[in-house]
Formats: C-alpha cells, sequence, structure tokens
C-alpha cells in the first residue's frame, strides 16, 4: 500500500476496478418529437359542423327506418258475438292492431279512421274477434236496394238522364190494339228510382241500338216488374226523368 492508494494486484478474491464513463450525448436527429397539446376545435372549424350533419342525418334516418318498420294498421273488430240485421255501435268494436301482406286487402275493411255507417246493419253474423269487412254492412232489409239493367230505346228515354238522375219507368205495350183496350192512366212500374249508370248513345247494346240503363231499384219490386213485363204483349219501356 502506498499513498493510501489501493492496487488490485490480480490475486484471488479481488475485484478489477472498473472505469466510470459519462453518456454519450444523443445525435440531434433522434431526438424524440416533442408532445404538441391538442386544442379543442372552434364552432368555426368545418369539421364541427361535418359532424354535427352526421350525427343528425343518423338521427332521421334512424326515425324513418323505426317508422317503416311498424307497418301495422288498427282496425275494428267485433268485441263479442253480432247477429245479422244489427246496427253496429262503439260498444259492439274493438280496436286491432293488424299487417296486411296486401295492401289492396285493407280496402276491404273498416280501419279505425273509418265511421260505421249509421245508416246501415249487419248483413250476416260476426263472431268475436272477427274484422269488420265492408261487405257485411248494407241497408237494412226494407230498404235494401239492388242493380237492375234495363235496354231502353233511345227515343224513349230523355237525353238529359244521367247517373244520379232520379226516373220513373212506364212498362207498355208494343201492340197498338193492346194499349187502345186499356183505359186510364198507367201506372209505373217502377216509381222515383236512381239511374246508377247511363251510358251515353254512342254506347248503345249492339246491333239492337238501344240504350241501357243501371237502375237502383228496392229489392222486394224486382218481382214485381218481371212478372209485368211477362204479362204485357210486346213490352215497351218508357222512361220519364223526375228531377
Amino acid at each position: 500500500m502506498m499513498g493510501g492508494v489501493s492496487t488490485d494486484l490480480g490475486g484471488p478474491g479481488t475485484h478489477s476496478a472498473r472505469p466510470v464513463t459519462s453518456p454519450a450525448p444523443v445525435p440531434p436527429h433522434l431526438e424524440p418529437p416533442r408532445a404538441l397539446r391538442s386544442r379543442p376545435p372552434g364552432w368555426r372549424d368545418p369539421r364541427l359542423w361535418v359532424g354535427v350533419a352526421i350525427v343528425a342525418g343518423s338521427v332521421v334516418a334512424g326515425a324513418r327506418l323505426l317508422a317503416a318498420a311498424d307497418d301495422t294498421v288498427t282496425v275494428w273488430t267485433a268485441a263479442g258475438d253480432l247477429t245479422a240485421g244489427r246496427q253496429l255501435t262503439a260498444e259492439d268494436v274493438v280496436v286491432e292492431r293488424v299487417r296486411f301482406a296486401d295492401a289492396g286487402e285493407l280496402e276491404r275493411y273498416f280501419t279505425t279512421d273509418d265511421e260505421l255507417p249509421a245508416d246501415q246493419v249487419l248483413t250476416r253474423p260476426l263472431g268475436e274477434g272477427e274484422l269488420v269487412p265492408r261487405a257485411a254492412l248494407g241497408a237494412p232489409e226494407d230498404d235494401r236496394t239492388v242493380e237492375l239493367p234495363v235496354a231502353v230505346e233511345p227515343a224513349l228515354v230523355p237525353g238529359s238522364v244521367t247517373e244520379g238522375s232520379v226516373v220513373d219507368v212506364f212498362v207498355l205495350s208494343g201492340v197498338p190494339e193492346a194499349r187502345a183496350g186499356r183505359r186510364g192512366a198507367a201506372a209505373p212500374a217502377l216509381e222515383a228510382v236512381r239511374v246508377v249508370a247511363a251510358p251515353g248513345l254512342d254506347e248503345t247494346l249492339g246491333s239492337t241500338g238501344r240504350r241501357q240503363l243501371v237502375l237502383e231499384v228496392p229489392e222486394d219490386a224486382v218481382g214485381g216488374f218481371f212478372g209485368l213485363l211477362g204479362a204485357v204483349e210486346s213490352p215497351v219501356l218508357h222512361v220519364v226523368r223526375r228531377d
């Protein structure tokens, strides 16, 4: 030992002294980039408005999708077993939500947007829970009508007769001798009946040249009308307009 400095003689159990070095400087091109502070976008930033438009569009598209998914409609159904001849009231029906595969099928039934006709009655029974079809309602038995087509010589029907006109129909014999044997004014075979269809003269019935009228006639008057036609020799129809 000299001057208080120990030396490593390299003997067993001894440790060699390691040189102390300072870290090497990092080249400038290898230094990590400085962290930049993010700034929230201002209201003038176009990216903000693009984001708002995307969110608004998503909301509108979602609302439309939900609305399209619910394609059911509300219709009237029988609240219980209903008999024919019954006039429907609010107590007779309940609301049912139904989905129709065919849109045209919906037209056959009464929806809750429709008002049940107060002047009509059931023409057939309805079971509990059955949808109320339009065809199941009609005029009361005493007021029930049918459509009756008649062929008339154009000269024997006023040209002013159109759809909606109210007319009387007389049945006279086409044989002069038969007409001469009758005395007094003839009564109309059909009185105050409404014309539901009146094709023009250019739509006459084929080679016969007759004009067709479709009349709304009380159901109980049809039998008497055809009976009169069969009782008169060579019957000819005369139409008189009332209004």
